[in-house]
């Protein structure tokens, strides 16, 4: 299904920073324990040397398609977010709680990175990554990032339209959602050795969600390749919602005609729902969303309904009634 383009979005140009951070009730309840893992998985980043060299050694061979042509069309309001602060404050759970994620997250191997087609499709298939990036338009877009623990960024992103993915896709008529899930390399990924949180990491939007203009593919940022912090080579970038959503290491998309049951739904349950759009006037239950942080700036400025993006995305959500939209 496809929503209609629409044009203007008018957002002034600078403003940038990485995903979603949130608490986990069951690590809360954890506490001591979960901490203790943490430290010794992230300690055991050595096991594997030769893994981790090679991922660090091998160049990344879509490196000559960025920068990627600017849309003029997504502009932002705001400055973009200095790259070395948005490189480096980054949720990643695959490679633990904590932001300095870039310091561990060298050991995953990027390349060969196969996506699977799966579910209400024609046909179902699997591409490399490069093969894929030969078959989509490349662009930057200029976006808002909104985390749920209330901080904000501005980000150059590169990639394609989640559209061009659908309709590589050719799903079958009754697929309402589209399933997305990460990589399962606990041996790369020291975060995915903790077994209190549902791993593979997993998301899904609508059909109508998926084919807004907006919903964006990122490979690249800061006129580069994606870094792997950032969730290279494949990750979603929906600045309507809060990061959370915004799925990294993509291998898999399902198409299907049951919602998913996310990452953070299964989680936090009380907390984070499948929707997740951003409103100020929602609080998260242990704080407010009224105003956010300007990561690098210290400064604070009232948060926007759907992240200043409700002209594009507010039909999406008519006649919803009891559907807990907004977390």
């Amino acid at each position: 299904m496809l929503i209609k383009r629409r044009k203007g979005w008018e957002i002034a140009e600078s403003s940038a920073t990485p995903e979603a951070l949130f608490f986990n009730r069951r690590s809360l309840l954890r506490g001591a324990g979960a901490a203790i893992l943490a430290g010794a998985a992230v300690s055991c980043g050595d096991e594997t040397p030769p893994t981790a060299a090679a991922a660090a050694e091998t160049p990344d061979p879509s490196a000559a398609l960025y920068p990627a042509t600017r849309a003029i069309a997504f502009t932002l309001d705001r400055d973009v977010t200095r790259e070395e602060i948005a490189t480096t404050y980054n949720n990643y759970y695959e490679f633990g709680s904590h932001k300095r994620i870039y310091r561990d997250v060298e050991s995953l191997a990027i390349r060969p990175w196969d996506i699977a087609i799966e579910g209400m499709v024609e046909e179902p298939f699997t591409l490399g990554i490069d093969d894929l990036l030969k078959k989509v338009p490349l662009e930057e877009r200029l976006y808002r990032h909104r985390c749920v623990e209330a901080w904000a960024m501005a980000v150059p992103w590169s990639g394609f339209p989640m559209r061009a993915l659908v309709d590589l896709a050719r799903p079958l008529s009754g697929a309402s959602y589209v399933e997305m899930t990460t990589f399962l390399k606990p041996s790369q990924a020291s975060g995915q050795r903790q077994p209190w949180y549902p791993w593979p990491y997993t998301e899904g939007l609508t059909m109508a969600e998926a084919a807004n203009d907006l919903a964006f593919l990122a490979t690249g940022v800061y006129g580069k390749s994606l870094p792997k912090q950032m969730g290279s080579p494949l990750r979603l970038a929906t600045p309507w919602k809060y990061g959370f959503k915004s799925i990294k290491g993509i291998v898999r998309f399902k198409f299907t005609d049951k919602r998913p049951k996310t990452f953070w739904e299964d989680t936090g349950p009380t907390e984070y729902g499948f929707w997740a759009n951003v409103n100020p006037e929602v609080p998260h239950p242990r704080w407010s969303q009224a105003t956010e942080e300007l990561i690098g700036t210290g400064s604070r400025v009232p948060t926007q309904l759907f992240n200043g993006y409700a002209d594009h995305v507010a039909d999406l959500y008519k006649d919803m009634p009891g559907e807990k939209l907004f977390m």
